[in-house]
């Protein structure tokens, strides 16, 4: 896996049956994908969990992604 990169900001929009992201990093990469509905939804939930679980101080490595 490669080195996380800081993320600057993120777009997103609506593109035919789904929606496209577009992550963009500090150093001016972007990367754009197009996930279905049920995609985000699972995203906002992930994110939702983590953003109101403590903080771990010495947090493991991230998963991989699926």
């Amino acid at each position: 896996m490669s080195t996380p990169q800081k993320l600057a900001r993120i777009l997103a929009s609506r593109s035919g049956g789904g929606i496209e992201l577009a992550l963009a990093t500090e150093s001016g990469q972007t990367l754009r994908v197009l996930a279905t509905p049920d995609q985000i939804d699972m995203l906002v939930d992930e994110l939702e969990d983590i953003l109101n679980s403590p903080e771990e101080p010495d947090a493991p490595e991230p998963p991989t992604a699926a």
